[in-house]
């Protein structure tokens, strides 16, 4: 039978556009306009075409902000993976202590970013914070204040016990999608524990690991608030991130022309970088 297309069910997408185009294309077209033009006043705005690109690319605060994300958010992937696997692996799957368990991982992304970074503000001091106070007392000393490596690990272990939460429970969702099938078989070759995580689980998560790794880079290479109200970015400029260096630059300074093109720069390296994750994750799943 021959069936005539009906169309007409794409105007019901229509309103998903609209709300696109009014949250995320005209607020992203309104920065690449004041990235090429040099603005006084409402009135008062001059064509520089692609200077502040220039001026933004060989800014120092640029390479350095850069270094630190990038070390910040590949030391997040190297701990936060590997942890969130294990911690599902250790779940328990069935009864009522499976529920228990997953009430209490989902307890950390309940919590809100600044919440969060007043949490650690006050648990890392040494005066009144348990932490700082039982690292002192055994001889340990510790200050995130002052001390650019106490401020570097508490910022990291903070957003480690903030979201590998997400990743436990991302892949303990993908390990309980995997058929029994496969554990009786290993069951009958008699394989070990070793055996059926590398070849059995590993390969069932390898597209549970890839949105994990995903969500958790993007959001670890746009993290604010969480050492802003740890840390203020210090001492010195040692815990401050991009997206720190942008609001400065945005809302201290007022420089909308090399802040909307440093937002740009910053939008297309997020973006360079998770290309490059899913191609590299995908193609390593084809030539499996």
């Amino acid at each position: 039978m021959n069936r005539t297309p009906n169309n007409r069910a794409w105007w019901l997408v229509l309103p998903v556009f609209a709300l696109v185009a009014f949250s995320a294309i005209l607020p992203m077209m309104t920065v690449v306009n004041y990235s090429v033009q040099d603005i006084f006043d409402s009135s008062t705005r001059f064509l520089v075409g692609a200077d502040w690109y220039r001026q933004v690319l060989r800014d120092p605060r640029l390479h350095d902000s850069l270094l630190r994300q990038f070390i910040f958010s590949g030391c997040v992937l190297l701990i936060q993976i590997p942890l969130g696997i294990a911690v599902a692996l250790t779940m328990p799957t069935r009864g009522r202590w499976a529920s228990l368990c997953l009430i209490v991982m989902a307890i950390p992304l309940l919590i809100p970013w600044n919440v969060v970074g007043t949490i650690w503000q006050i648990f890392g001091r040494a005066d009144i914070g348990l932490l700082g106070y039982a690292l002192n007392a055994l001889g340990i000393s510790y200050n995130y204040a002052s001390n650019t490596r106490d401020a570097w690990v508490t910022v990291l272990v903070m957003d480690v016990w903030h979201w590998t939460s997400l990743v436990a429970l991302l892949c303990y969702s993908g390990l309980r999608a995997i058929p029994d099938v496969y554990y009786q078989a290993a069951r009958i070759d008699r394989a070990s524990a070793w055996a059926v995580f590398r070849h059995i689980q590993l390969p069932k998560l390898k597209s549970v690991l890839l949105i994990a790794v995903m969500l958790r880079f993007m959001d670890s290479f746009m993290i604010y608030t969480e050492p802003f109200v740890l840390t203020g970015g210090g001492p010195g400029n040692a815990t401050t991130f991009l997206s720190q260096t942008l609001t400065k630059m945005a809302v201290g300074q007022f420089d909308l022309g090399p802040a909307a093109a440093f937002s740009l720069i910053y939008f297309l390296i997020i973006l360079l970088v998770s290309w490059l994750f899913y191609t590299a994750m995908t193609h390593s799943d084809q030539t499996r």
